[in-house]
């Protein structure tokens, strides 16, 4: 049943939707991508792993996707930031794993990161990052971006760019690329104190995988796996992708399990 926390006051608050299965701790928390929802392919494959392992799991949507309150156009990192951490303090107070796709495996490292720096007893127990598009709106949207879309988006405020995954297009505001300025993390060491497993498809046309490299560049010191498949698209939602998601996951709670042992 969903469930729902307030984030934000005044004129800026909004209703976050959230499932919350009960289960063994540590508990899982997925981070969705840009424009998908927590019952997307990969997040109920989870539930279903978690219901079959009597094993805590929470999903939710940031403001302005499926179930929550919000305009998608009114998003940015930090917005959506503020609401992953809300979900976080309200719902996961072991350390949890992070598990995110996409947009939501960079949402998911800076929350790694703030509660790392910040209150070490809840820094994530592990992190499993699908297509990790850290950066993205610097790196893979602005930086890619011809001269007359980034003279549109300066001069309008949005630009609506058409979308693979969706008749509908996306609007790109000039509020999200400013703001991910706020909180790019390629540009220096990135410390979670957790492992990391990535897993990155090399036929992904939204986020190649060169990019992940550069990600795994900057994790001095981290446990990380980097997973490469060869034939794997950006959305990664094969049913043998899925095996090797929830594979991931048991992989880095065996190590938790270990270490508390």
């Amino acid at each position: 049943m969903t469930s729902w926390i307030e984030v934000g006051q005044g004129r800026d608050a909004r209703r976050i939707a959230v499932l919350a299965r009960e289960g063994a701790q540590p508990p899982v928390v997925w981070f969705g991508g840009f424009r998908s929802d927590m019952r997307a392919t990969k997040a109920e494959a989870l539930d279903a792993w978690a219901a079959a392992n009597s094993r805590a799991f929470i999903r939710f949507d940031y403001s302005g996707h499926g179930e929550s309150e919000g305009s998608f156009a009114d998003g940015t990192i930090s917005r959506w930031l503020e609401e992953g951490l809300a979900v976080l303090a309200a719902h996961a107070p072991a350390r949890p794993i992070l598990v995110g796709s996409s947009m939501g495996a960079w949402i998911a490292t800076l929350a790694a990161t703030r509660l790392a720096a910040e209150c070490g007893e809840r820094a994530p127990a592990g992190l499993i990052l699908i297509a990790p598009a850290i950066d993205f709106t610097e790196r893979l949207m602005w930086d890619a971006f011809p001269a007359d879309i980034r003279a549109t988006i300066e001069r309008d405020g949005v630009y609506h760019r058409p979308s693979l995954y969706s008749d509908e297009p996306y609007p790109i505001t000039r509020a999200l690329i400013e703001d991910g300025r706020n909180n790019l993390l390629l540009g220096a060491p990135i410390r979670t104190n957790s492992p990391i497993h990535i897993l990155q498809g090399m036929r992904d046309v939204d986020v190649p995988w060169e990019h992940a490299l550069s990600f795994v560049e900057r994790l001095p010191g981290e446990n990380v796996q980097l997973t490469l498949i060869k034939d794997g698209d950006h959305r990664l939602s094969r049913p043998e992708d899925l095996d090797r998601l929830t594979r991931a996951a048991e992989a880095i709670l065996r190590r938790v399990t270990a270490e508390l042992s």
